[in-house]
């Protein structure tokens, strides 16, 4: 077995009600002021102001910038640092889900390296850590709040650039269900499927570990247990907090282990047309793992068994195949669409969608490589 590194914050709470806990454990530390990063509703909402007034209590001015949009631009992240810069911030605060969070990560990145978030596209090209990040979680999904992983859309190029980088992995994260239980029924739904397609492709990834293993597979089977409620009644707590400890779980898995090409090949998707990830993630999972199972078909079948589906007494290809109708079933039965074309993809622009897929980090780990023709079909078979 290869040598590996773990990745994980130095501190990660979780619970009903942590975040007060989470704030008041900041005084020590020494910060002035923080940059809330968060986005337009959970300033409206006034979430945004409850944490600013939890830092104010433990000693730390801010600064909210609610400037970032889903699907995080280089000119979110050129704003934020502005004002970053303008309010003389000594750390950042990332609340949301992972738009915030890799918002954040971009700006906090930058403050300390110069240059612009473009220079860090890639794995690990930063040479000195970014600004300390306390990244509060307000979905279940993303992971961003725990993860080495930042991703920002280029305008200029209409791709999602994949920033793989040790330094962007925040010092405290905050989960705390009690802030997630606004979130409509499709948000929970995208952000749900993006958790189970992390703990997938990190299983069947070339550099999953003992370790990585045991979380994804814990993962799965969390999703599989709760989603569908998290989805059909938003203010179960216990549905949120399982779901919480669940993409955290897949999180520990895929900032260790990586991905593959579900995303390497969503986030032509997002930076192409602007759809949702989770979304995309959903609609390209059974497809990406239906082209691995020629050459991972056990692990495949691990991940059924995961989801509660019987497995004895077959092969290991007929409970991968199984594994592909089990997400396709959980998909359906939360209002996943069934293809790309309904979310106005062009079987046109797939060829691009190819060519820049495979320029993407997270396709380095997938199982099973792929030239631009293989990229082509999954994308055509998705549609």
């Amino acid at each position: 077995m290869a040598q590996s590194t773990f990745f994980i914050p130095a501190i990660n709470m979780m619970g009903e009600g942590c975040l007060e806990s989470a704030v008041q454990s900041l005084a020590g530390y020494g910060y002035r002021r923080a940059l809330i990063v968060t986005d337009a509703w959970l300033e409206q909402a006034g979430v945004a102001a409850r944490v600013a007034g939890l830092l104010e209590k433990s000693g730390i001015a801010s600064e909210i910038f609610a400037g970032a949009q889903p699907n995080p631009t280089i000119g979110n992240v050129e704003a934020g640092l502005a004002r970053l810069r303008a309010a003389g911030c000594d750390c950042v605060v990332s609340l949301g889900g992972g738009s915030p969070h890799d918002c954040a990560k971009g700006i906090a990145l930058v403050a300390t390296n110069g240059g612009g978030i473009a220079d860090y596209e890639g794995v690990d090209r930063s040479a000195k850590p970014q600004l300390p990040l306390i990244a509060i979680n307000t979905t279940a999904g993303t992971a961003s709040e725990m993860t080495r992983f930042c991703i920002i859309t280029d305008e200029s190029r209409h791709i999602k650039m994949a920033i793989v980088d040790r330094h962007v992995t925040p010092l405290l994260s905050v989960n705390d269900p009690l802030l997630m239980l606004a979130k409509p029924p499709a948000l929970t739904a995208a952000t749900g499927m993006d958790a189970l397609t992390h703990a997938v492709e990190a299983y069947v990834s070339t550099a999953a570990t003992p370790i990585t293993d045991a979380c994804a597979l814990k993962a799965v089977s969390m999703i599989a247990a709760n989603l569908r409620q998290a989805v059909a009644d938003g203010q179960d707590v216990a549905a949120r907090e399982a779901m919480a400890y669940a993409q955290f779980l897949a999180g520990m898995a895929f900032n260790n282990a990586s991905l593959g090409y579900v995303h390497a090949m969503a986030h032509q998707l997002g930076g192409f047309y602007n759809l949702p990830h989770g979304v995309c993630n959903a609609v390209l999972l059974p497809h990406v793992e239906a082209f691995n199972a020629a050459v991972v078909p056990g692990r495949l079948a691990d991940v059924a068994a995961a989801m509660g589906v019987a497995v004895a007494g077959a092969s290991a290809a007929d409970n991968a195949a199984r594994c592909l109708a089990a997400i396709r079933e959980l998909s359906a039965a939360i209002g996943i669409p069934a293809g790309l074309r309904e979310l106005g993809v062009k079987p046109e622009d797939i060829p691009t969608l190819a060519a820049n897929a495979l320029k993407d980090a997270c396709g380095l780990t997938n199982p099973r490589p792929a030239d631009q023709a293989e990229i082509e079909g999954i994308f055509a078979a998705a549609l």
